[in-house]
Order: C-alpha cells, then sequence, then structure tokens
C-alpha cells in the first residue's frame, strides 16, 4: 500500500487535508460538534466578522476553538482593498501574539466574491515583505497563481466556483494545470458544495480543501462535516491510487484470451 505524506504549509506537517471555516453556524456549540467531526487541524477565522477577544463582553470563539489544539489561519473576509487587508493581518497578529499565517482575500464585488487580483498581488507582497506566511485565494488563473507563489505565498487557493455558490469545480483543467505548475501547496477554496466536489478536487492532486458553507449551511453539518473528511481522504487515496484509463469504448473486465469454450 501506498505510504502518504502530510501536507506541509510553511514547514508544519498536517495530518487532514481538510480545512474548515468557523462562519455561519447557528452557534458556538455546533461550530465545536462540526470542526470535531471534519477531523480539520487548520481553523480559518473572519477576523472582521469573529470575536477572537477584541470584543470582550461576547462570545468568543476561542473558547470552543483552543490554538492550542488547532492551528488558527485568521483571514481577510469582507476585505475589499490592500490597506484593509493588511490592516486586517496585522491586527491578528497583535490578538494572537504573534501568529503569523494568514490567509489572503481581497474581493473585487459583492456579487460574485471573485478575487481583486491586482489588489491581491499588492498585499500579498506588502504582507510577505512583512514576514507574513500567506495562504492567498485567488482566481483559477495558473498565471496568476504562478506568480503569488514567486511572490514569496506558501500556498495558492484557486476558487472552485463563486464562494458559498455550493456549485463544485466548474474549471477542472485549471486547476489541474495550476497543480502541475506549483512548487507550493494548492488548496482548493470556494465552491464546494458537497462531499463528492471534495473528492473530485483531491483526485486532481490538490493538496487539500478549504470549505465553510458546505458544511454549515447543510441540514445536518456534524454529519456533513464528517462526510467531508470521508471524501477528502477517499479523493486523496484515489489520486494517489491512480485512476485507470478513461476509454471511448468498452473494454471486458474478464479477458477473452485462452476461453475454455
Amino acid at each position: 500500500m501506498q505510504q502518504d505524506t502530510p501536507l506541509i504549509i510553511a514547514g508544519r506537517s498536517y495530518h487532514s487535508r481538510l480545512l474548515v471555516g468557523t462562519g455561519k453556524y447557528k452557534d458556538l456549540e455546533e461550530t465545536r460538534l462540526a470542526i470535531e467531526a471534519s477531523g480539520a487541524e487548520i481553523i480559518t477565522v473572519a477576523i472582521r466578522r469573529t470575536n477572537i477577544g477584541q470584543n470582550k463582553n461576547e462570545p468568543n470563539l476561542l473558547d470552543v476553538i483552543s490554538p492550542e489544539r488547532y492551528t488558527l489561519l485568521p483571514n481577510t473576509a469582507g476585505c475589499y482593498n490592500t490597506a484593509e487587508a493588511v490592516r486586517t493581518c496585522r491586527l491578528a497578529r497583535e490578538l494572537l501574539d504573534g501568529h503569523d499565517l494568514v490567509k489572503l482575500e481581497v474581493l473585487g464585488d459583492e456579487k460574485t466574491l471573485f478575487p481583486d487580483v491586482i489588489q491581491t498581488l499588492e498585499a500579498a507582497e506588502i504582507l510577505v515583505k512583512d514576514g507574513f506566511k500567506v495562504m492567498v485565494y485567488s482566481n483559477d488563473d495558473p498565471i496568476i497563481a504562478k506568480r503569488l507563489e514567486e511572490l514569496g505565498c506558501v500556498a495558492v487557493m484557486p476558487l472552485a466556483a463563486p464562494i458559498g455558490s455550493g456549485l463544485g469545480i466548474r474549471n477542472p483543467l485549471n486547476i489541474l494545470t495550476i497543480i502541475e505548475n506549483a512548487q507550493v501547496p494548492v488548496l482548493v477554496d470556494a465552491g464546494v458544495g458537497t462531499a463528492s466536489d471534495a473528492a473530485v478536487a483531491m483526485e486532481l492532486g490538490c493538496d487539500g480543501v478549504l470549505m465553510n458553507t458546505a458544511i454549515a449551511a447543510a441540514k445536518n453539518p456534524v454529519l456533513m462535516a464528517q462526510a467531508m473528511k470521508k471524501a477528502i481522504e477517499a479523493g486523496r487515496e484515489a489520486f494517489l491510487a491512480g485512476r485507470m484509463p478513461k476509454r471511448r469504448f468498452a473494454n471486458a473486465s474478464s479477458p477473452t484470451d485462452g476461453l475454455f469454450f
């Protein structure tokens, strides 16, 4: 049986290739249960939308998602320009005692939530120079993905489909090209809707998948989290196994050579 290797991001090893978010759950207890069921080790936190200590009189996410158990991944969700994104990352570093691993996203508009590529490149360059380890949300353009890697980002995270859409991977060939050209981890980010979408991403050769809405908006988030965990594992094993070639016509399961009658 082929031995898998761990996911390595910014020099740290992880067993789980599923990364999950903390938004859209009905309460903190459901958040805790779903994250535990997912088996995820890296948990994204939207700094502009989530209390991790900046509001002393409100429920604190860190009460159920301990930094001692999980790697927190502060993200810049809701930022629409370079300055906002950079300021948000610096705030996260201050709140989390020097934590430097962040997920950068600079959005272009509120309808599509597609990345503003120009400002994403600008923010990535500033943050890398400022000592951050940047995982970056981008479109599925292989040229931009390579450029972000060259700027020093520790992982590139192309979208599968618009954030929260649940449409699955719309452009698998572009994702495959990004994977083939990358020297850093490639994780699909945004657009996953169900377990089969996660499996497809892993079968393409992605190093991992990040999701939030697909779990949090399910009728049973905890059960969906379990399904996503299994899908990631199955897709990874299928990739390592190497799928059979696709053929236009039938190919008998039992060979016809040497028939007895």
